[in-house]
């Protein structure tokens, strides 16, 4: 569904595109002062992309590709505001040789994220699946004690947590989890020594009760998390994700978990977004004692609100300074 201007464009006013309002989950991006064109769209199929934007002077996206090709069939375009940290979907070197400026959003769902962790940490430690499910399929009202061992439970003080990333949503997941007691490690690069502040790659996954990746997805990084290195991880560790989902290989992993060796996993990314029918990540929910959230860690109200501000402040500044 599209939608028209959200005040009468003057002639000649540029025209701003959004081409997949679905991603801001209802949440408004400010419009521009000056007078202007603004037509919104849901969603956009790749086929419908280059008509939608013709004409158009800015467009915002989220996760609709902008390539060389079709970046070279948009002559009027000059702005390309993306509602996220990556600016992976567009192609920055044909963008800058066409001359369109490419903005983006960073640093808005550090606290957002780093809870998220926390939660799954949290859930993932003290069974919160199996107890619940214990409740729902009446093993509770129909048991003969007070209580229910639906899992193992283990409490977080002491256990040590490894960090693979030192970024800022590392750093926000550290400070709380060294709040609950935990011992926080942060992982050096794969292959290579310790060095100042870092252990080795190796002896973290060794020692590690739980790790959580906080990586950028980099052909070094690409299935960091595989049979190896799952096998040289603790018996019985936790996973978490929240950066990009091939940073695990999900086969891998999935077998890992079913040889027991792995305890468990909370997950908020996949390698492909929707997954498909049938996807590694989508029988790995299936276990009780994985945990997988909608590629939501980033959206808390807070963190989405920004996320539209600064949005609507990189194409308000930019129109202001043409």
């Amino acid at each position: 569904m599209a939608t028209g201007t959200n005040q009468q464009a003057a002639h000649g006013a540029p025209r701003i595109v959004h081409l997949d309002k679905i991603t801001m989950g209802g949440f408004e991006i400010p419009r521009p002062d000056i007078a202007h064109e603004w037509i919104e769209h849901d969603f956009t199929e790749p086929h419908d992309v280059a008509a939608r934007l013709a004409g158009a002077q800015v467009a915002i996206i989220n996760k609709v590709r902008l390539d060389a090709a079709m970046l070279g069939s948009l002559p009027d375009l000059k702005l390309i505001a993306v509602t996220a940290t990556g600016t992976d979907v567009v192609d920055s070197v044909a963008a800058k040789a066409q001359g369109i400026e490419v903005r983006n959003v960073v640093g808005y769902a550090g606290t957002s994220v780093a809870e998220h962790v926390m939660m799954l940490i949290l859930a993932l430690a003290r069974g919160l699946v199996p107890f619940r499910n214990s409740v729902v399929d009446g093993q509770w009202e129909n048991g003969r004690a007070f209580c229910v061992f639906a899992a193992p439970v283990r409490d977080l003080v002491g256990q040590r947590l490894g960090l693979f990333g030192s970024g800022a949503i590392a750093q926000a997941v550290a400070s709380r989890a060294q709040a609950m007691g935990m011992d926080v490690v942060f992982a050096g690069r794969q292959g290579q020594p310790a060095g100042e502040g870092r252990m080795a790659f190796e002896e973290v996954l060794a020692t590690s009760d739980i790790i959580s990746l906080h990586c950028p997805l980099t052909d070094d990084t690409r299935h960091m998390i595989n049979a190896q290195t799952l096998a040289g991880m603790k018996a019985g560790a936790v996973i978490i994700n929240t950066a990009r989902g091939a940073l695990i290989d999900l086969d891998a992993l999935e077998n890992a978990l079913a040889s027991g060796h792995i305890g468990g996993a909370g997950i908020d990314v996949a390698p492909v977004e929707p997954p498909p029918p049938g996807s590694p990540i989508l029988r790995l929910a299936q276990r009780d004692n994985v945990i997988v959230t909608p590629h939501s860690a980033w959206l808390s109200a807070q963190a989405v609100t920004e996320v539209a501000r600064r949005t609507g402040e990189n194409v308000a500044t930019f129109l202001a300074a043409r």
